[in-house]
């Protein structure tokens, strides 16, 4: 059956209510990543069990891995006919913490409100997990049917990503290598709508920044908190931090990057379009962020995207009120660009931190990552939402984070972002803003349409 066939022979309502319940599951299971690395910490083994019982409702039996206990892994495979090496799809199952008393609903009630699915994880990245089981279920029914797959198309729903991956896909790489081995991943971050301007855009990622974690510490004499210290270490330190909030590192705009923004350019009005574009000269890109783009966070995703930057995060000096301490120092979340390296970054950084001089410790360190936007994946995946959304744009992107990528791409697979998603263009709503933030929701028709997105580029690159 040719694949728009094989699509509209499924009853979307019924499945589009299915990964909407499932997804609501999920996010009923708080699998808060409080980044201890402890065993039992988010316990993500009771998602992955969730998963399952779905997967195996469909005649898949997945397995559970854990390199410590309740930190499960759950890894399910489709098998093909090997003509072409696997497709694999990927979610992580932990999330971050909330806040409770800042939120509109209940963080862990999955309820529906206003058409969205409200809760941790909605977004980043249960939603996807949903999906990929809803997708691999639908995929089982075809090959049950007499459908073939030249691919296997496998499910890996993991843990640990908020924390590094350490006990999740990293684990899954080291540990268990061919039972993720694929030439193409689908993962986060991509797909979703993109609304300026009155245009509809969808950045499809296929890079995202390197890691480099950094303690700086600065140096004092200790002394008695009665008899202030204008060279104390801490004031050293706040010194530092004032300088690091308020310099920009310099520009370098990727081979991506200029690719987005012209993309974007060319569709956009006149002014903006000249804005734009411009935004890749490195000498005015500064100007330009500062003085011509007035949303605050339009200026932080795009100056991200253009340099490395480094946030301080963790100040650490004293124990007591009244001592001086000797020591202060503070750690550094920085990101590198593709093409930039430890070495080149680390210059940057004392550069920004100014002339007092910081003992700097590399406490992590992280390659960037980047895949070609001339695959025949690439091409499908943007010719699949053309086809759901005929005015949309498809363009590659970066993003200024990390994702299970990192790990996948040390076994050679081509990663990209890709978790469909529409939202709706009257309704103010910051996708980027709700990873991490308060009030993180879904839309329901939303997720339904990114489904059957998912599952036409998934069924069309993997069949036969």
């Amino acid at each position: 059956m040719p694949d728009d066939q094989k699509s509209a022979s499924i009853d979307w309502k019924n499945e589009g209510a299915a990964c909407v319940e499932l997804l609501r599951d999920l996010i009923r299971i708080p699998t808060v990543n409080k980044g201890t690395g402890e065993a039992g910490d988010a316990n993500e083994r009771v998602a992955a069990e969730r998963l399952a019982e779905h997967l195996r409702a469909a005649g898949v039996e997945p397995k559970i891995v854990e390199k410590k206990k309740g930190r499960g892994n759950l890894i399910a495979r489709i098998k093909g006919d090997g003509t072409k090496p696997p497709l694999l799809l990927n979610a992580h199952l932990d999330v971050v913490e909330a806040d409770a008393s800042a939120w509109r609903h209940d963080p862990f009630g999955a309820e529906i409100h206003d058409g969205y699915i409200w809760g941790r994880g909605a977004i980043d990245m249960k939603h996807m997990a949903a999906m990929s089981a809803c997708v691999m279920a639908l995929i089982a029914r075809h090959v049950k049917e007499g459908g073939r797959l030249e691919r296997d198309v496998i499910f890996a729903a993991v843990a640990d990503e908020e924390a590094g991956c350490g006990l999740g896909s990293m684990y899954l790489v080291d540990e268990h290598a061919d039972d993720v081995r694929a030439e193409y991943m689908l993962g986060e971050i991509g797909a979703f709508s993109l609304h300026l301007f009155g245009r509809t855009f969808y950045p499809i990622q296929v890079a995202e920044k390197g890691v480099c974690w950094v303690r700086a510490t600065y140096q004092g004499s200790p002394g008695h908190g009665s008899m202030p210290d204008p060279e104390s270490a801490v004031l050293k330190l706040a010194g530092a931090i004032e300088r690091l909030g308020k310099k920009r590192f310099p520009m370098h705009p990727t081979r991506v990057v200029r690719e987005f923004l012209e993309g974007l350019a060319r569709e956009l009005p006149t002014p903006q379009r000249q804005v734009l574009r411009r935004l890749t000269t490195p000498q005015v890109a500064a100007l330009i962020l500062d003085y011509l783009i007035r949303d605050p966070g339009q200026q932080r995703s795009f100056g991200a995207m253009l340099s490395n930057t480094a946030s301080p995060t963790v100040v650490r000096a004293g124990s007591k009120v009244n001592v001086i301490p000797g020591r202060a120092s503070v750690d550094i979340d920085g990101r590198t660009l593709p093409g930039q390296s430890e070495i080149s970054f680390l210059a940057e950084l004392r550069n920004a931190l100014g002339e007092e001089p910081a003992s700097l410790e590399v406490l992590r360190s992280l390659p960037p990552v980047e895949a070609p936007s001339t695959t025949p994946l690439f091409e499908l995946l943007a010719s699949t939402l053309k086809q759901h959304d005929p005015t949309g744009v498809p363009l590659p992107y970066l993003i200024p984070g990390f994702t299970d990528a990192k790990a996948y791409t040390r076994l050679g697979t081509h990663c990209y972002g890709f978790t469909p998603l529409r939202f709706d263009p009257t309704h103010e709503i910051s996708f980027t803003a709700m990873y991490h933030g308060h009030d993180e929701r879904v839309p329901v028709d939303g997720l339904k349409w990114g489904l059957r997105i998912l599952y036409d580029a998934v069924s069309r690159f993997a069949g036969k």
